[in-house]
């Protein structure tokens, strides 16, 4: 792993030296930041999926009650992630142009912003925790429990914030593998948690062995709690790593100042403030498709839920090579390479494309096991299968458009392409989608998201190809350097 983290060091300095880099070399570095990536994003929904799972064997009103809030947890971690970008692609394109004590001076005003702005964000979601359940239409039999695991979700995203920003310099100074790792451990940390803290104290028997094991009976509360624990723990483990050992973003040992300057603030303004709101509209819209499957009933809602986690698993590897996009992209045009960054985008959306293709034939043929692992209920099995089976079709363009969304990222170009995530969501999937639900009910829901997503994948693919995002970005980049 160390041979291969230097090897990875060496290929940067061939985007920051100017230095010729054969189709190989771009080959390999997009593996090498990809790999680690994709594990850290598959860790991340692989939590999801435990805690549905754990959860799902609690009864079809637990795992509802959780998924009738996720999408507005989504929405939350979206808006985390959107600020933390807005800092971490500056950091990015100022490595790529050699000005490391720059990029630490970002780094440091990041951190009191980004925490500030997590604390508020805080303050406004425990504020409508009770009456949330009320507004996304969920049966008064889960509205207790769903508060509950919002409540707490919402009291802990300081530390998400802190998650989200240290992983996020980590990777844009090209370093994968310790945000992959330690995600990893979160994932393992949740799982023990959960195992503690939803289920009371129960006998065990193994093979001829009989044991107790000790628990707390929180149920959904219980794998709220885990999941936040384990946040928490990995969000200081990383910025441990960031503040001390981070080769080009280590901060002990060097004073500077915290306070956030205007020009910065600006600059992550104007990054992350259109991924934020596009979040937040597309976050929004999901709560919308919640609402349209709410009346479906219990089953539905769970069903719709899992099935979400579940194709979560076929779609991290886009996000995971996006990731890298932004790195390589950013980073080659903070070294003013156009052709690099114009190379580096075509192979990691084709790379993307080719994964999740593979990823969605997978996902047809095992979604009985896939959704069977998460619930023993014949009916929500059933719905959820025939859900992630219609979406398999989808999984190629939907790569297409995570990718490109990445490399558009990476050059500091959010507008037009959170634009077009707008309009399509809103214009496509949620006008088909109310068509549909009253008379194909899930079936129509999931169909219209299958149509929206290839829809997006192709305004995607189109705009990236045409090229003109490259001349924008030289002008965006003039005025960072």
């Amino acid at each position: 792993m160390t041979k291969k983290a230097n090897k990875t060091d060496r290929l940067l300095a061939l985007i920051r030296n100017g230095r010729r880099m054969t189709l190989r070399q771009q080959l390999q570095l997009t593996a090498y930041l990809s790999v680690p990536s994709i594990i850290a994003q598959f860790s991340s929904i692989a939590m999801q999926y435990v805690d549905a799972s754990m959860v799902g064997h609690l009864g079809a009103n637990a795992s509802a009650s959780i998924g009738l809030v996720s999408t507005t947890t989504w929405l939350f971690w979206g808006v985390c992630a959107a600020v933390a970008t807005g800092f971490s692609v500056q950091v990015a394109h100022l490595i790529g142009a050699g000005d490391f004590v720059r990029a630490r001076q970002v780094l440091r005003q990041s951190l009191t912003a980004t925490l500030l702005f997590s604390f508020l964000l805080a303050t406004a979601g425990m504020s409508i925790s009770g009456a949330l359940p009320r507004w996304l239409g969920g049966d008064p039999v889960i509205r207790h429990d769903a508060s509950l695991y919002f409540l707490i979700f919402s009291l802990f995203l300081p530390a998400l914030q802190m998650n989200f920003l240290a992983g996020g310099m980590l990777r844009c100074s090209g370093n994968m593998r310790i945000p992959s790792l330690l995600n990893v451990q979160m994932c393992l940390l949740d799982v023990v948690f959960n195992f503690f803290l939803i289920f009371p104290t129960r006998r065990v028997e193994i093979l001829d062995f009989s044991f107790t094991v000790p628990g707390a009976g929180l149920g959904v509360e219980g794998a709220a709690l885990g999941t936040v624990l384990a946040e928490l723990i990995t969000a200081g483990l990383m910025l441990r790593y960031l503040w001390y050992r981070s080769p080009a973003l280590k901060l002990a040992g060097e004073s500077g100042r915290f306070r956030p300057e205007t020009k910065t603030l600006r600059k992550a303004t104007r990054i992350g403030l259109p991924m934020g709101l596009e979040h937040i509209a597309i976050c929004s819209a999901q709560i919308m498709t919640t609402v349209i499957v709410a009346p479906l009933g219990v089953f539905a809602i769970a069903a719709n839920s899992f099935a979400i986690i579940a194709e979560s698993l076929c779609y991290m590897p886009g996000y995971g090579i996006a990731d890298a996009a932004t790195t390589l992209v950013g980073q080659s045009l903070g070294a003013g390479r156009k052709r690099l960054v114009r190379r580096f985008a075509n192979i990691t959306v084709l790379s993307g494309m080719t994964i999740m293709g593979t990823m969605g034939a997978v996902m047809y043929a095992a979604a009985p096991q896939i959704i069977g692992a998460m619930t023993p209920v014949g009916e929500i099995r059933s719905l959820g299968v025939m859900a992630l089976r219609i979406e398999a079709f989808a999984e190629p363009m939907f790569a297409a458009a995570i990718v490109a969304y990445g490399v558009f990222v990476g050059v500091g170009n959010t507008i037009v392409p959170s634009l077009m995530n707008l309009i399509s969501i809103w214009g496509v999937r949620l006008m088909l989608a109310a068509l549909l639900a009253p008379t194909m009910g899930l079936k129509g829901v999931w169909l219209a998201m299958c149509v929206e997503l290839c829809f997006r994948g192709t305004i995607f693919l189109v705009r990236l190809w045409r090229g003109k995002w490259i001349d924008h970005s030289k002008n965006t980049i003039s005025h960072e350097i």
